[in-house]
């Protein structure tokens, strides 16, 4: 009888041991260092959004929910510069590691080609929704897109999604967690839909 295992399943089984270290963070007196740094090396490498950790926190202390939000938006966006730094700066040197391990070509190439015309969009539809928002920072940096247009998507992006988390959990208490984690990913897609659609018609309109 064999226990070999196909690649697939081993990259998933690593993914979630990755899952269930972050979310054992909630239960310690790190949890909120914890979620400063895994905010952080989300932005540039790290595969588990913080999002894990902060419906955790926000559910077990809901009067500290905005603090919870804050911590990891500012986080977010200071890994975001970081990933910026790489591409700019040391993408020659890393980019053999990220590309396969990170993102794929394919990803990377898409950013790139979108860029070209959608800069500050693309920036703040990563930052809000499941899009990856490390190939989006990266991307950034190698592409040398407009830092303080990239900073400006990155903050309104990445703040709303956290503090949306936070609302609802403040609002809503536990319940709201099973629909977070299972349906929250949706939202933020049809919400920036919208959104986008909005200024699209609004910008034919006038």
């Amino acid at each position: 009888m064999t226990t070999d295992q196909t690649p697939e399943k081993k990259r998933h089984g690593f993914v979630r041991r990755i899952y269930d270290w972050v979310l054992h963070w909630a239960d310690t007196p790190w949890a909120v260092p914890a979620l400063f740094l895994i905010s952080f090396a989300e932005s540039s490498f790290f595969p588990i959004p913080p999002d894990v950790l902060l419906i955790a926190l926000c559910v077990g202390d809901r009067a500290k929910s905005w603090s919870f939000a804050l911590w990891c938006s500012i986080a977010s966006v200071l890994g975001g510069l970081a990933g910026y730094g790489i591409g700019m700066f040391f993408w020659d040197a890393v980019d053999q590691w990220f590309l396969g391990t990170v993102f794929s070509q394919e990803q990377f190439d898409n950013v790139r080609n979108l860029y070209a015309e959608h800069d500050f969009w693309i920036v703040f539809i990563a930052a809000f929704t499941p899009i990856p928002y490390k190939v989006i920072t990266i991307t950034a940096g190698v592409c040398g897109i407009n830092l303080p247009m990239f900073l400006l998507a990155s903050v309104i992006g990445r703040s709303a999604r956290f503090f949306l988390v936070a609302g609802l959990i403040r609002r809503f208490g536990p319940p709201i967690r099973e629909f977070l984690e299972t349906r929250f990913e949706l939202v933020t897609i049809a919400g920036t839909v919208l959104l986008v659609g909005g200024f699209v018609a609004a910008r034919y309109m006038f």
